[in-house]
């Protein structure tokens, strides 16, 4: 039975941010356990990567920019008129914006970007799916936010706010459509060993790291597992939650 409830057999699943990182790592994982892999990402090259690694025909690949409503809303109508129907959100696109910087400091075009892609982005994408999630009185939607969202980073004002914002943002959204059938849930990992921190500062990385009880940085596959997860049937009772992926720097 617990097999069943995790695998994605005949589930049309979307995967933003999927051209790389952890988002890529989760592409892989549920078209491994059964699901029809949606995949969407700004990066050309990325998205073209994962879709030979993964044999997706081209209906299965679209370029999006989630920092843009009208993106959102045109791609995810697409999405659906092609499939169907969408089972599953799963949300990992975003950018780190400026690291290293005093909040007074930071440039307010800099500051507003993050906002508009790491925030701004998930609610998009969530109002976009949600109409056809009601429709079949099912749905899992899973949003990356970040350790950042519940202590801060220092030196990282943009990210932190973004973070912060779509952790609320999950739990209000969770409550209105519990009687729904939809889950809505986030994962918040440390520090992970992506490409997305290839241009995080030397002194930021260090410091989130020694605040990581493990002492390591962690791997794309192991916050995947959790994010299979929380976009499977079996996650039926748990939504509002934000999942620790942290090596025990957050338990709360």
């Amino acid at each position: 039975m617990e097999k069943e409830l995790t695998n994605f057999q005949d589930q049309v699943v979307l995967i933003s941010g999927a051209a790389q990182g952890i988002g890529r790592a989760t592409a892989k994982l549920v078209h491994d356990r059964g699901g029809r892999v949606i995949v969407l990402d700004i990066a050309e090259a990325g998205l073209r990567s994962i879709q030979s690694e993964l044999g997706l025909d081209p209906s299965s690949v679209y370029e999006i920019d989630i920092g843009d409503e009208a993106s959102v809303s045109t791609t995810i109508s697409k999405i659906y008129q092609e499939t169907g129907g969408i089972h599953a959100l799963i949300n990992s696109a975003g950018i780190v914006g400026p690291s290293n910087i005093d909040f007074e400091k930071v440039p307010w075009n800099d500051f507003e970007r993050t906002i508009r892609i790491n925030l701004f982005g998930a609610i998009w994408l969530t109002q976009a799916v949600i109409p056809y999630m009601k429709e079949n009185k099912y749905g899992r939607i899973v949003h990356v936010a970040s350790i950042a969202g519940k202590e801060g980073n220092p030196g990282m004002a943009p990210y932190n706010v973004s973070k912060s914002g779509m952790i609320g943002f999950v739990k209000g959204a969770a409550k209105e459509l519990a009687t729904h059938g939809v889950t809505i849930n986030a994962v918040a990992p440390a520090v992970i060993r992506t490409p997305m921190n290839a241009n995080t500062s030397k002194e930021t990385l260090s410091y989130m790291i020694s605040k990581i009880p493990m002492g390591r940085v962690g791997e794309a596959e192991e916050v995947a597992e959790i994010i299979a997860f929380a976009a499977s049937r079996a996650c039926s009772y748990t939504t509002g939650f934000t999942f620790d992926v942290s090596g025990g720097r957050a338990t709360y």
